[in-house]
């Protein structure tokens, strides 16, 4: 869709409706640049290391033994 189209469309839209029309274009303006500073910010094993996990992690609790 051209341009001028979508801006001719938005002319007929009531002016009550047209914020509306506005204030989505801004969220999605503000979603796209929120989605690239993401992409942009994360590195992979960022975390490598920090992590423990028990060595018992796969064991059933004791409070389910009851039921095995």
């Amino acid at each position: 869709m051209r341009n001028t189209q979508l801006i001719e469309k938005v002319k007929k839209i009531p002016p009550a409706y047209q914020q509306e029309v506005e204030d989505f274009v801004d969220f999605i303006l503000e979603k796209r640049a929120t989605k690239n500073n993401l992409a942009g910010e994360r590195k992979l094993g960022l975390l490598k290391g920090k992590l423990k996990m028990s060595p018992d992690f796969d064991e059933p609790l004791d409070d389910f033994k009851d039921y095995m």
